[in-house]
């Protein structure tokens, strides 16, 4: 198969031929019909994850089963699916528990040589029965290429995890693809979003998208911002970048027993830790809530949604490439210069 390989970190991508992929006993093969290209790939392209060469890399997969293995009741041959990067082994306490996206020995795609992602066009799927989760017929593989990570990230995060209700303020740090799905989400279940933060054209496209309210935090203190357009604070508050600055920003965003929810994962500055202001965390009764990925039951009520037509995922893509620019895309993401979604959608 032809994929975008990387051989060593921090280097360019480079496409070539790879073996195809043995089907599992347990598992399947995914034809990829759309992969989309995600910060989590940039964060393993810098380093900050240990692991071994060669890789190919792509955790945001929808396409068609091509082969079953004979170990597996559920998928069928043909069946259009949503990867998540977050599967489950589906017999430790937490997948039992419905949690399998904190899995005792979790599957995930795109981050060893044994389980190539979607920057190839052939995915082998582990625990397929699990892994594996149906599309429904009005929901595109592009559209959910970003469900196999960032749009249903935004949604555990919002949804399971900050409990967010109607009319309730929700302050939105960094609009890349999990911080756009974050306000389309919010906007939809009748919560009011302000997106913060310094890119203009990010922040037209928040507004666009459902934002009450943006702030360019490059021009404003977004705090004051924040606390002078809700009243007094957020209800909710999301930093989806994993900078110390959107972080304690966020925090300090929210009003009296706000609730903050970190889903960006931290740079390389911050790998150690971030320091927050506990004296206000106490003193306001802050709730500081980590969430990642989300449960594998999360689909179906996120799926109803959007067929329902109160969530459209697919306007969050803003490019489809192929797998060439794969490479390129990857390195810009650095600069912070990519804009929505970004699938590769041939090979």
């Amino acid at each position: 198969m032809r994929a975008a390989v990387m051989d060593a970190f921090r280097q360019p991508l480079v496409v070539r031929e790879m073996p195809d992929p043995d089907c599992p006993a347990d598992g399947v093969i995914v034809q990829v019909e759309a992969s989309g290209i995600c910060r989590s790939d940039w964060h393993v392209w810098q380093g900050h994850w240990p692991l071994e060469f060669p890789v190919v890399m792509g955790h945001e997969i929808a396409g068609h089963v091509v082969a079953v293995g004979p170990q597996v009741r559920r998928v069928k041959m043909g069946e259009r699916v949503v990867v998540p990067f977050c599967g489950g082994c589906g017999v430790c306490t937490w997948c039992i528990d419905g949690h399998q996206h904190i899995c005792s020995d979790p599957w995930v795609p795109g981050f060893s040589p044994q389980w190539p992602g979607g920057f190839g066009p052939l995915v082998p799927v582990a625990h397929a029965d699990l892994n594996a989760i149906a599309l429904p017929e009005a929901v595109s593989s592009v559209a959910a290429a970003g469900m196999g990570c960032r749009y249903m990230t935004a949604w555990h995060g919002l949804v399971d995890r900050g409990r967010i209700r109607p009319g309730e303020w929700l302050a939105v740090y960094g609009c890349g693809g999990v911080g756009l799905s974050a306000v389309q989400i919010a906007s939809a279940l009748g919560a009011q979003a302000i997106a913060v933060d310094l890119d203009p054209a990010k922040l037209e496209m928040a507004a666009a998208l459902g934002a009450v309210a943006t702030v360019n935090a490059r021009a404003n203190d977004p705090v004051d911002a924040v606390r002078a357009l809700t009243g007094g604070g957020a209800h909710v508050a999301v930093d989806a970048l994993g900078l110390a600055e959107t972080c304690r920003n966020a925090l300090m965003s929210l009003r009296k027993r706000g609730r903050h929810i970190q889903i960006g994962i931290a740079t390389e500055s911050d790998r150690d830790g971030i320091l927050l202001p506990t004296d206000t965390i106490l003193g306001r009764e802050l709730e500081v809530i980590g969430s990642y990925g989300m449960p594998l039951g999360g689909y179906a009520p996120l799926f109803a949604m959007i067929e329902s037509g109160r969530l459209a995922p697919e306007r969050l893509v803003t490019r489809q490439v192929g797998v060439e620019e794969t490479g390129p895309v990857l390195e810009s993401m650095g600069r912070y210069d990519t804009r929505g979604i970004v699938v590769i959608t041939s090979f």
